[in-house]
């Protein structure tokens, strides 16, 4: 049964005394939802994590660019475009507590718990499918959480633009897209193809072919054949979502569609624990993004710095570059010293 808290979630948070608060932010459109991904384990940054804050806790969870965690960053950027009661959180019960102290103060978003880690594909569709119960004609626009973007107005007005394109065209999904800056073989690569249509941000351009995590002599090619970084922060509609899920991921898709005749029962936490333990693990740029269905678009950012701190090789790069650095930066010759060895160990 879902949280009568100020998040909504499967099942109620440990200890939330939160009242749902509605953000008077305004919002491209009425139907925007925004999701964003926080159910991630951090694998890569659990050294750096552990040795800095001495917590073994997920990096979206830590405030590794400030005085805030990369979660309250991101909620707090998507707020300016979305208001919270139509932003989506999906996390993992394992998290309950981390999300619960994120949450704390502010308007509230929904919060969806996932009993364990089932990849993007399927963290994407639990979300949809949430949202279809409450809005099934809704335009969605997808955050990751861990995401550094230093020119947050521009990237804003950009996602808006990009938005009203969808609203449009429905049918698309459109990516968005990052001129690289290095042949980083660690992250999803975008060939754009030719003009589906403009925004007065840029052409929206077909996307015509799709590396994720290519080899570092593929990566190479890409940077050098204009191809753009994935950001995994994408906009579409509800229905286009769904559809890509039916099509590509019908396993999860299945799955999924099962839990809505638990809806609002009692045993609707127990429909999304059977449902996940048969849910295969899948990855969203994989299944889907991947085969480069006829609808996918993608859209180049305007200039702005932008990383994915998925390394502790990318966040110390990024902390170095901030006008105020982290205090974990300042604390001198030991701090250097962890530093120095979470990058050799990398």
């Amino acid at each position: 049964m879902m949280a009568k808290t100020g998040a909504l979630a499967i099942e109620p948070l440990p200890d939330r005394k939160l009242e749902i608060q509605h953000a008077a932010r305004r919002a491209p459109a009425p139907k925007t939802w925004a999701v964003v991904l926080a159910g991630g384990d951090g694998c890569r940054l659990k050294p750096l994590v552990r040795r800095l804050f001495g917590v073994e806790r997920p990096k979206q969870y830590v405030p590794l660019l400030g005085a805030s965690s990369l979660l309250r960053q991101t909620l707090d950027r998507v707020e300016r475009l979305v208001p919270a009661d139509r932003t989506v959180v999906v996390s993992q019960y394992s998290h309950a507590q981390y999300v619960d102290r994120e949450l704390s103060d502010g308007a509230a978003p929904h919060v969806l718990l996932q009993p364990e880690n089932r990849g993007t594909g399927t963290a994407i569709l639990f979300a949809a499918h949430m949202i279809r119960r409450l809005d099934p004609e809704a335009t969605i626009a997808v955050f990751p959480s861990n995401h550094y973007i230093r020119e947050e107005d521009i990237f804003l007005a950009h996602v808006a633009e990009v938005v009203r394109f969808v609203e449009r065209h429905p049918e698309r999904l459109v990516l968005l897209g990052a001129r690289p800056t290095s042949p980083e073989p660690e992250y999803g690569w975008v060939r754009p193809g030719t003009l589906l249509g403009e925004t007065t941000a840029g052409p929206i351009r077909r996307v015509l072919g799709f590396l994720e995590k290519p080899e570092p002599e593929s990566a190479h090619r890409c940077m050098a054949t204009g191809w753009l970084w994935n950001t995994f922060a994408f906009v579409t509609t509800l229905p286009t979502l769904l559809a890509a899920g039916h099509e590509f991921l019908p396993d999860v898709d299945d799955r999924l569609n099962l839990i809505g005749a638990f809806s609002g029962s009692r045993h609707e936490g127990w429909a999304v624990r059977q449902a996940y333990s048969l849910t295969p693990t899948t990855d969203f740029s994989r299944g889907v993004l991947e085969r480069c269905p006829t609808w996918l678009g993608v859209s180049q950012l305007p200039g702005l710095t932008w990383s994915d701190l998925g390394t502790p090789r990318r966040v110390v790069a990024v902390a170095s570059s901030l006008p105020a650095r982290p205090l974990w930066m300042m604390a001198g010759h030991r701090t250097a010293g962890v530093l120095a060895s979470v990058l050799h160990e990398s």
